[in-house]
């Protein structure tokens, strides 16, 4: 697996990881029992999640500007 498909395979796990996380975070919200801990559980995805949504984003564009093909 290259880096591109590995890339891809992170955040696809994370893009699944983000909303259970927010639906836990809504549930402990809900019943009353917040803690600060709960709430880091949805935003360490989306941290991860922006780096590799970047790196997607930007890969066909410099792949286009150093006259290679896109892969992946």
């Amino acid at each position: 697996m290259n880096w591109n498909k590995g890339t891809r395979q992170v955040h696809r796990w994370l893009s699944v990881v983000f909303p259970v996380a927010v639906i836990v975070n809504m549930i402990v919200i809900a019943q009353g029992q917040y803690v600060a801990w709960v709430g880091l559980l949805a935003v360490a995805p989306l941290a991860l999640l922006l780096p590799t949504g970047l790196y997607l984003f930007a890969l066909p564009y410099v792949t286009r500007w150093r006259g290679g093909r896109a892969t992946g």
